[in-house]
């Protein structure tokens, strides 16, 4: 029986990664011309990490960081979102082995400053989390959002 890896494992698993490409054709209808790069797990975590208590980003500050780290024009949307879901799941996993210095997971917000309902417990425990941190956090229609997170948003 193969055992399933932690999420600890998976993020720092780089398979290969980052790869920095030129667009191609069939991507440049998406994502237009020039570099993309496809991050590393870890990257975004350490990226997400940087985030100070009672301050947010969003997942196209995070990209925007990858691309200029790497000399690209964008981050793979596609794969930056998947690895901070990675990076959420591997902060809770090390919080539950007792670590107290994890990811600010929560602190990182979709475009617009919506919450993202993937992540552990879903808006709910995101809401929780970024209240305690003193934010204030808004529904809008089904989904939440932070309040003026404009003001709060760390550029990367």
């Amino acid at each position: 029986m193969v055992k399933k890896p932690t999420w600890s494992q998976k993020l720092n698993d780089n398979k290969g990664l980052p790869k920095v490409e030129k667009i191609t054709e069939a991507m440049s209808k998406r994502w237009g011309t020039g570099i993309l790069v496809i991050p590393a797990p870890i990257e975004v975590d350490e990226i997400m990490r940087k985030v100070p208590e009672g301050r947010v980003t969003a997942i196209n500050e995070i990209r925007a960081a990858l691309a200029k780290k790497h000399n690209a024009t964008i981050a793979c949307p596609m794969t930056t979102g998947i690895f901070t879901w990675i990076a959420a799941h591997a902060a809770e996993e090390r919080k539950q082995q007792g670590e107290n210095n994890i990811t600010p997971y929560w602190c990182t917000l979709k475009t617009g400053g919506f919450l993202n309902e993937k992540y552990l417990g879903g808006a709910e425990a995101q809401k929780r989390l970024l209240e305690r941190e003193g934010h204030t956090v808004m529904q809008k229609g089904e989904k939440y959002a932070v309040q003026n997170y404009e003001q709060v948003l760390v550029q990367m």
